[in-house]
């Protein structure tokens, strides 16, 4: 519980710099991968770790939306950028941990750089897993451990300050997590020495 407020009063603090901080990310390392991913979703769409609603103007038109995140301070703004859009989204403050939804819910689960900083994402992604529908489409896209070893290694050494200070992950692997699941993967694409990788599967009947 402790961990869980301290990690709710960062993200808190985090969400005034957070829009700023990552359009920088966006234009340099992540390109088109917001559009990517959103693009895809259909139908009953979560997305996990919505945070300020960045990708909010990128889903489809005919989708209906929910977005989970942890911080009630991300998802008063992610509010605000919904009625902006004018787009109708459901938000709730939950865990990735402990999705607040019932088994088969989704025709879309999404989480974009998200799964860097969740602290167990294995949970995660089972989570995801267990509320998309049969056939249900899981669409993911993070930073992750660079193909070089040099690129690895420098990743190791800001790791041992950013996963004390923020819980940021730069050498985790979410396809591992859900192959290991046994989620058939559609399509995966990885680029930028590695450092970016997403992907889609498809979660069997």
């Amino acid at each position: 519980m402790a961990k869980t407020q301290r990690w709710n009063r960062y993200w808190d603090r985090k969400s005034v710099t957070y829009d700023a901080e990552m359009g920088v990310w966006d234009r340099r390392l992540f390109g088109d991968s917001r559009e990517w991913a959103c693009g895809q979703a259909t139908g009953d769409v979560l997305e996990v770790a919505v945070g300020t609603g960045l990708n909010l103007p990128w889903y489809p038109p005919g989708v209906t939306l929910t977005g989970l995140d942890l911080s009630a301070g991300m998802l008063e703004i992610a509010r605000t950028r919904a009625r902006d859009l004018g787009r109708e989204v459901t938000f709730r403050e939950g865990s990735a941990h402990e999705l607040p939804f019932a088994d088969a819910s989704f025709d879309t689960v999404v989480c974009t750089f998200g799964l860097c900083a969740i602290p167990d994402p294995a949970a995660a992604v089972a989570q995801m897993q267990r509320v998309l529908r049969p056939d249900g489409r899981l669409i993911l896209v993070d930073h992750v451990a660079g193909s070089p070893v040099v690129v690895r290694a420098a990743q190791w050494l800001v790791e041992l300050a950013s996963v004390p200070l923020a819980g940021e992950h730069f050498r985790r692997r979410p396809l591992k997590l859900v192959e290991a699941l046994g989620m058939p993967i559609e399509r995966r694409e990885r680029f930028k020495l590695g450092l970016v990788e997403r992907l889609v599967a498809r979660k069997v009947s």
